[in-house]
């Protein structure tokens, strides 16, 4: 039988995540960023707790022009306030939120299928 390593489409690929970093192609990321299958936006300025989030935090997201933004927020699912989720659906944007491992997983699943996705995560830092 023989194998092959399927590589998709777009450029950048979610590996794997937790509440403390992410893989994000070879590279391991331990700050907040967001993800499109074009583009990576390093050390997204947001807290990193979801109930501190303020819909400010979305706009370098929003203006990436996604039909949906998985919102990964650690270890834990942990909703963002109303006025967050109100910033994504007043723009006609769906907002689904979860912790990093199921953000990470979806935002592949919808990136392979060609969506127009953007994934951002909440990293903590790691304990010392």
């Amino acid at each position: 039988m023989q194998l092959s390593h399927e590589r998709p489409d777009y450029a950048w690929v979610l590996r794997g995540a937790d509440g403390h970093h992410a893989r994000v192609n070879d590279r391991v990321l331990e700050r907040n960023f967001a993800l499109a299958p074009d583009r990576l936006i390093e050390d997204w300025p947001a807290p990193a707790v979801a109930t501190a989030l303020e819909p400010s935090h979305l706009d370098p997201l929003l203006a990436l022009a996604p039909e949906l933004l998985v919102l990964g927020t650690g270890g834990r699912q942990q909703f963002p306030p109303p006025a967050v989720l109100a910033a994504c659906l007043t723009r006609g944007v769906g907002i689904e939120v979860m912790d990093n491992a199921a953000a990470a997983r979806t935002y592949n699943v919808l990136a392979g299928e060609g969506r127009r996705v953007v994934v951002a995560l909440l990293l903590a830092p790691r304990p010392r």
